[in-house]
């Protein structure tokens, strides 16, 4: 029979465990710091530091009073509130119908809106391209490199996400409230007004802030799309830092983003913590599809096909078409040819080569990073200095997501290539940045699963005599390689199509699949434009396919009971 554990072997263990959690503390803070806190501050203090390392508020100055600046601000602004409007109109009817409805065909509806969330923006705006352009099912339209492209691929991301979040709520409400109104005279637009819409204005607000978040910071697409008009806030700090070289400028434009991201970021979570004041039940009620519901799902149908769907199909026959009809000319291409036009001699192919194996060190880094802080944040707080450490690291790590990676990239370019330029010339921070725009995103994945872990299973094998590292071996590790698989599936498909950062970070000569597209897309030529459609299918299909092997890998947790 076990027996409990004697004290100074159970004070050894204690003191085991708090070296360990403190050289992995120590390990997680070090790396957001050099790697997101140093980057992103340098940037800052670019702007407001002279060559000497004075204070020098000029440059906020000129930037501040020109006529250009607030156009770029204010057409930034826009189109982040026209595609965050857009998104609303569209997903709120999907919410409804794919989450509190039923009818034959339902999950694959459902299945389809999560096509946005296994793509890299890069090949959403090569699709809209070609849907949109002279020779593109809606090119009548004069959409082609457009404000209004922007907005629609814009609506294409988001939609998924305005219908999970609302829906997930809706599907939760009690419909007796709403079921007593009519009864009482009420109509059905009167119930929904006064009992629903109030019920899900948390869940609307918070995911719409979440939007505005995304399209404020959607460089790719922009960049992708055309440019259009005076351009963004992360397309100046591109021009100013690439074409000008003019830093300060560069670093003024990315002040503002962050002030209006973090803007964002607080209202979201102000929204998001707000209760509802609706009766919820704890199991999802959906109804059948009734003969009244003929709008709501007339809206997601053409949303699911014109603006999910559509651009798809498109972007896959049009990289078909050649000049003698259809064939597989343009992929041939991606293999033989660099493009014409091109200074440099990299193929597609090597192209993609190079975005695998970033992509895999980026996934290496973030999975690591990821673990530890995952386990930091979900171990038993004993003390409230800990708790408060916690919910600091907790915080602190979601921070790179309220940040663009436009900003972390340049931030890279003016405080660690600028100490040792020879480490951007050998692509070493590329794979580093790629992993603080993941970060996040994995770690929000891990943390869930390992949540699920029972406290008392640690203390039981405590007292009877397991050591910190079986502990974590034997408990943790089973529930932690479940969250694995999709969390480096994940990682993966975000490195694999990341281009804010990559941009300014990629070396000519090893260039990623995504920086290569957007090169093509910029040069004229019907085989340039070719190869990057077809260059964009495949991008798709690798990230679908890392992030769907990712979420298959998932060993079983045997039962304690």
């Amino acid at each position: 029979m076990a027996t409990r554990l004697d004290r100074p072997l159970r004070e050894r263990h204690l003191v085991t465990l708090r070296i360990g959690w403190g050289a992995a503390l120590v390990t997680v803070i070090t790396f957001l710091t050099i790697f997101f806190a140093w980057p992103v501050g340098a940037m800052l203090l670019r702007g407001i530091l002279d060559d000497a390392g004075a204070l020098n508020l000029s440059a906020f100055g000129e930037v501040l009073t020109t006529t250009r600046t607030w156009q770029i601000v204010g057409h930034t602004l826009t189109m982040a509130v026209l595609g965050t409007i857009g998104s609303v109109v569209f997903g709120l009817p999907a919410a409804y119908i794919l989450y509190r409805t039923d009818f034959p065909g339902r999950t694959v509806l459902r299945s389809i809106t999560l096509v946005p969330f296994v793509l890299p923006t890069v090949v959403v705006g090569v699709a809209f391209r070609a849907l949109l352009g002279s020779n593109g099912p809606l090119g009548f339209l004069g959409m082609d490199q457009t404000t209004g492209a922007i907005v629609a691929a814009m609506v294409f991301f988001n939609i998924s996400l305005i219908a999970r979040q609302v829906g997930g709520l809706w599907q939760m409400l009690d419909p007796r409230t709403v079921e007593a109104a009519r009864s009482l005279g009420a109509s059905r637009a009167r119930a929904f007004c006064t009992i629903t819409l109030p019920a899900l204005t948390p869940a609307i607000g918070a995911s719409a802030g979440l939007v505005f978040l995304y399209c404020s910071t959607a460089y790719s697409l922009v960049r992708t799309l055309g440019s259009p008009g005076v351009g963004t806030i992360e397309t100046e700090v591109f021009r100013q830092t690439q074409t000008f070289l003019d830093l300060r400028t560069a670093a003024v434009f990315s002040a503002l983003q962050v002030v209006f991201v973090l803007a964002s970021v607080w209202l979201t979570q102000r929204l998001s913590h707000r209760a509802t004041t609706a009766l919820r039940l704890q199991h999802p009620v959906r109804q059948p599809l009734a003969r009244t519901d003929w709008f709501p799902f007339g809206v997601t149908m053409f949303a699911v096909v014109v603006i999910i769907l559509l651009p798809m199909i498109t972007l896959i026959e049009r990289s078909l078409i050649t000049n003698d009809g259809y064939g597989l000319d343009n992929y041939r291409l991606l293999v033989t040819s660099s493009g014409s036009g091109f200074a440099g001699g990299t193929t597609a192919a090597q192209a993609l080569e190079h975005s695998l194996k970033i992509a895999l060190d980026a996934t290496i880094i973030t999975l690591v990073a990821a673990m530890l802080i995952s386990l930091i944040i979900t171990r038993d707080a004993n003390h409230p200095v800990l708790a408060r450490g916690q919910r600091f690291l907790d915080t602190f790590i979601m921070l790179p997501m309220g940040v663009s990676s436009v900003t972390i990239g340049f931030g890279f370019l003016v405080s660690i290539h600028a100490v040792n330029p020879s480490l951007g010339q050998s692509g070493v921070l590329v794979p580093l940045a790629q992993a603080v725009v993941a970060l996040p995103l994995v770690v929000r994945t891990i943390i869930p699963v390992l949540a699920a872990v029972d406290p008392k299973q640690r203390q039981a094998a405590a007292v009877l005599g397991a050591s910190p590292t079986r502990i974590l071996a034997t408990i943790d590790a089973p529930y932690l390689l479940r969250a694995m698989g999709l969390a480096a599936g994940l990682s993966f498909s975000v490195a694999l199509g990341e281009f804010g950062a990559t941009s300014f970070l990629a070396s000519p000569d090893y260039q990623t699949l995504p920086v290569y597209i957007v090169r093509l897309l910029n040069r004229p030529g019907a085989d340039n434009f070719g190869m990057a459609l077809a260059a964009a299918v495949v991008l798709g299909i690798v990230a679908a396919i890392a992030l769907l092997i990712g979420d298959r890998i998932r060993p079983r947790i045997r039962s304690t009971r």
